[in-house]
């Protein structure tokens, strides 16, 4: 019973920027992004092979609560509007992505403050593996669980040369214990989240504190208490960065207890009447992508 987890803001962005833009409808709309997520997601299903199937969508982007931990989280992100930055030509099409997805009866879920990686989180905990998290964000190493099965299907070098991620991977990459791969991030930091991790402290930092505590908490008790596990200089920054530290548990770590809506998330099954996914391949020049979908679920 393979689970899918399709991380679909990541999926549309990869596929918005990954493809021409001078893909067009009949009516010379841009369908890039639209192409993109449906030819990503047939390969996805194509090589995966599951009976289970989610895209997770954004139901915040910015949840409040993380806000409220932390007012600069993905502050970068933000245009005058308040919104989330986007190109032009992304957002128009993303209703229509989602309505052919409804139309197909691919299972979807976006939950009120929380982000599409707290849904993808509850559900690696929640469902049985094994299961593939699709994205092409590396913050969600954080799920995989060699025992429970979980792994993500890492998408930063396109999809034909996407990477399988477990923990034996995680420790070759980054030198550190693949189950403390969420330490390591509250630490470092993440610029395009607009999270600072501990100051002064970069990568080969936090790798050495992943490699010697199991969580940041203990690494600032050590540094409290002058352990040798630490330099003088990590020590001092880990007191200094305290204030930080003592949300980074929250901020960082997805959610694990998102109210999901109690629903079938079964791989569809070929409808009897296929007349509205005809009505948008042929309203929107989307023939081979839409084919493609059908034949990944071997309809």
């Amino acid at each position: 019973m393979t689970l899918l987890l399709l991380d679909s803001a990541s999926l549309w962005y990869r596929a918005y920027f990954g493809m021409p833009d001078t893909l067009l409808s009949p009516q010379g709309e841009p369908i890039n992004a639209i192409k993109g997520y449906l030819d990503m997601s047939a390969r996805l299903i194509t090589q995966y092979q599951p009976s289970r199937l989610v895209a997770c969508l954004e139901g915040d982007w910015r949840p409040s609560w993380r806000v409220d931990l932390f007012p600069g989280y993905k502050a970068n992100r933000v245009d005058e509007s308040g919104e989330e930055e986007e190109p032009d030509t992304l957002g128009p099409q993303i209703p229509i992505l989602l309505d052919i997805l409804e139309a197909f009866g691919i299972p979807m879920v976006g939950v009120d403050d929380y982000e599409a990686d707290d849904i993808m989180a509850t559900f690696s905990v929640k469902e049985r593996g094994p299961t593939f998290v699709a994205t092409g964000d590396r913050d969600l190493f954080q799920l995989v669980d060699d025992k429970r099965r979980v792994k993500v299907v890492y998408l930063a070098k396109g999809i034909s040369n996407h990477d399988l991620v477990d923990r034996a991977w995680i420790k070759a990459r980054y030198e550190i214990p693949g189950e403390r791969y969420a330490l390591f991030a509250m630490i470092r930091g993440d610029a395009s989240d607009g999270l600072p991790g501990v100051r002064g402290i970069g990568e080969k930092g936090a790798a050495h504190i992943a490699n010697n505590f199991e969580s940041i908490e203990e690494a600032l008790s050590a540094a409290q208490a002058d352990d040798d596990r630490l330099t003088p200089a990590l020590r001092k920054k880990l007191i200094e960065g305290s204030d930080y530290v003592a949300i980074a548990p929250k901020l960082v770590h997805c959610a694990l207890d998102v109210p999901i809506p109690n629903m079938s998330i079964l791989v569809p099954k070929r409808p009897n009447d296929l007349s509205a996914i005809m009505e948008y391949k042929e309203r929107y020049g989307l023939g081979a992508s839409i084919d493609r979908m059908m034949a990944a679920l071997n309809w």
